[in-house]
């Protein structure tokens, strides 16, 4: 007999190829490019890459990014959007900050400043297809973003000459004044001589003298819509006369309900009052109506969004509800909660096939917005998943797609790369989220981090799953309905010791004890004075027992502990076994040992096991759970994207769980492998994640897995939780 595990996730998340004609209308990931890909050969592989603005072609069928770090504009050939394609870099002297197709043609705006004091830049035109310089026009200051008109009879480049945020703690004025340069366009070709400065000072209530122009969009009447984000101030300039139309302060509001500590808990009680939006992006949603991006910079951020008209009247504050729809996924940014929050940052506007859709960027969630314009109060339709940090974004509504452009670079540091993403609209289910929360007692249920599952006993479709020590404030072990699609969190146990949040955990194992309680297995740190350790935690959360590791095996710790704990047998012969990540001191090299505990008796022992050899870096184990006549163990890498090789389950027979004592020869355990789980971590179209740190069963029998998403910490925030179908062939 022999068993084969099939991931059902593929076929759940892919559905939208088979759907019905009656399906909905919804976007889906289908690509990511590594921006790393469009590297020149001279350049090493792990220079520090970033996708920050981004554009398509008329045609719709090539993406250019600006790529600050390595000044330079990138392209992508999406002919076939499913399988993107490196077209290299370009060279542009300078800092691109912004780029906008036209024709043939693609326009940057390259920052070649010599300081803050002496702002300088340029306009670089160049053909798509040759990746040639055609034009440069010197635009007299330092750019930030370009638009181009739609009748393509001019662009607009914001000019910022921002300040220097070392200087008096960044607080403006700092000269010289930023402005609006307008230059007329014919057939693609731009007109140097033709540059109208449109002076902004005197406009704004904050620091008039200095102006700090940040994003710009242009209606179809040609109407340019202009923020100054450190100056709070929103200014409408005629495009073609460049005449000041006329300017209103972006405001202030009260935002209620939101996480407001970055503290390792996630509490949404807080209130910010009377904070300035100081918007970044803008887009016009129709000739009267406007939307921001309201990411603050210097004292404001009110964390989501507003609809303006065009005289400074608001018609939509989005308030926290973006964020708390984010908090309810899995992607609220706890360190950044003191400061700005999701931080929105770029926003997109199209329409795709009757209906109008903006697209809401947050730079520090990771995620994109999708809603949909009503005229009214807009409807959140989606949340989908990006890379790190999504900067801007193209919609190309004639192929019916969507491409963000993230910006973070972790690559020297072993982390993920800058991404482009590609998403289409068409008929199908939503693939992301997987996982959800569900309000308790109507307060929020915040998420992150999961780092361990185990399943209920009593009751089929429904898991525990715990946070790790990101939340060493708020230790909590959630409650998770597998039958829901996506799956639900629809409650929450806080561990407390003493009726007080128990601090300092690192839970990267659970089990439940057969009395409504949980194992619980955390990992340790001694340059922290945190122990290795086993709690038991009754049906409250609160810990009854707290048990020490042995000398025997203290003496060979690391940092790296248990990662996962799971119970064989019952009443006095039940053993705990942990599995311990990585080699401690003690052990043979390519081998990690299998604890076993038997809390009637208080007794240790232990086996080993034998890891698979790393291509890069470490391997480890992630979990281990007991199901049948076996124990499955998650075994990894610890490679992202491109780089990871072994996501794998294997299996070991309990009957070869024969532990010894501590301290002795320690007998080495066979292994089955029985599942790779790289497909499933590439079913959503993103890059492979990490840490595949859960996986357990149901009282059924059902498996499930599960990532960390390290608390949205140089992460992207993405959570796959996911079934794996378990069949049996003889």
């Amino acid at each position: 007999m022999t068993f084969r595990i099939h991931a059902a996730l593929t076929a759940v998340l892919l559905a939208s190829v088979a759907a019905p004609a009656s399906a909905e209308q919804v976007f889906n990931r289908i690509a990511s490019f590594p921006i790393a890909s469009n590297l020149p050969a001279d350049k090493d592989k792990l220079a520090t890459t970033s996708a920050e603005i981004i554009t398509a072609s008329e045609d719709g069928k090539t993406l250019i990014y600006s790529d600050s770090p390595l000044g330079a504009i990138g392209f992508i050939d999406i002919t076939d959007p499913k399988t993107p394609k490196a077209l290299g870099a370009l060279s542009l002297d300078g800092e691109p900050t912004s780029v906008a197709a036209v024709g043939s043609k693609v326009f940057a705006a390259v920052n070649t400043s010599e300081s803050y004091a002496k702002p300088s830049g340029k306009l670089n035109v160049v053909d798509i297809a040759s990746k040639k310089i055609e034009a440069t026009c010197d635009l007299g200051g330092q750019p930030d973003s370009i638009a181009i008109s739609k009748d393509k009879t001019f662009a607009a480049i914001a000019i910022e000459n921002e300040r220097d945020e070392d200087v008096n703690d960044g607080a403006i004025p700092q000269m010289p004044a930023g402005d609006l340069v307008i230059v007329s366009l014919k057939d693609g070709a731009v007109d140097c001589d033709s540059i109208k400065h449109v002076t902004l000072t005197g406009l704004a209530g904050v620091a008039p003298e200095d102006p700090e122009p940040e994003f710009v969009a242009i209606n179809d009447a040609g109407e340019i819509a202009l923020t100054l984000q450190e100056n709070n101030e929103i200014v409408i300039i005629d495009g073609r006369t460049a005449a000041v139309k006329g300017h209103f302060s972006a405001g202030t509001t009260t935002v209620e309900g939101v996480d407001t500590k970055s503290d390792g808990a996630l509490t949404f009680t807080g209130k910010v009052e009377n904070v300035a939006r100081e918007p970044d992006a803008v887009k016009w949603l129709d000739n009267d109506r406007l939307v921001v991006a309201n990411e603050g910079d210097w004292k404001g951020g009110s964390r989501g969004f507003t609809i303006f008209d065009k005289s400074g009247k608001v018609l939509y504050e989005a308030g926290a509800s973006f964020e708390h729809e984010i908090a309810r996924i899995g992607h609220f940014p706890d360190k950044r909660a003191k400061s700005k929050g999701v931080e929105p940052e770029g926003l997109e506007a199209a329409t795709f096939g009757a209906s109008k859709y903006f697209f809401v960027l947050s730079e520090r969630a990771s995620i994109v917005g999708v809603y949909k314009d009503t005229g009214a109060e807009p409807e959140l339709t989606q949340l989908l998943p990006s890379g790190v940090s999504p900067e801007g974004a193209v919609a190309i509504p004639g192929r019916n797609l969507l491409a963000t452009a993230n910006e973070v670079d972790l690559g020297k540091d072993g982390g993920v790369r800058s991404h482009v993403m590609i998403y289409e609209y068409a008929e199908g289910e939503k693939a992301y989220p997987t996982l959800v929360s569900k309000d308790q007692d109507g307060k929020i249920i915040g998420w992150g981090a999961m780092s361990a599952l185990a399943g209920d006993p009593e009751k089929e479709g429904i898991l525990y799953a715990a946070n790790d020590s990101f939340y060493g404030m708020q230790p909590s072990i959630f409650t998770i309905d597998t039958t829901k699609t996506p799956a639900e969190i629809t409650g929450v146990l806080r561990v407390s010791r003493q009726g007080q949040p128990a601090q300092k955990l690192d839970i990267e194992g659970l089990a439940t004890d057969g009395k409504g309680g949980f194992w619980l297995a955390s990992e340790g740190d001694a340059a922290k004075l945190v122990p290795h350790a086993l709690y038991n935690v009754d049906k409250k959360g609160e810990i009854k027992a707290e048990i020490g590791l042995p000398a025997e095996l203290l003496s060979g710790e690391t940092r790296f502990g248990f990662e996962g704990i799971t119970t064989v047998g019952s009443g006095d012969d039940l053993t705990l076994w942990m599995a311990i990540q990585r080699e401690w001191k003690d052990d043979p090299k390519g081998t990690v040992k299998l604890v076993s505990y038997k809390p009637k008796s208080k007794e240790w022992g232990a086996v080993r096991y034998p890891l698979e050899k790393a291509d890069a870096g470490w391997v480890g184990l992630s979990e281990i759970t007991a199901h049948g006549d076996h124990v499955y163990i998650v075994e990894r890498d610890n490679q992202i994207g491109d780089n990871a090789r072994l996501k794998k389950l294997y299996r070991v027979a309990i009957a070869d769980l024969k532990p010894v004592k501590l301290g002795g020869e320690l007998p080495l355990v066979k292994k089955e492998e029985v599942h790779d789980f790289i497909p499933d971590l590439k079913a959503t179209n993103g890059y492979v994640l990490d840490k595949l740190e859960g996986f357990a069963f149901d009282k059924s029998g059902k498996a499930f897995a599960v990532t960390d998403n390290d608390g949205v910490d140089d992460s992207s925030g993405e959570t796959l939780f996911f079934p794996v179908e378990l069949k049996v062939t003889n």
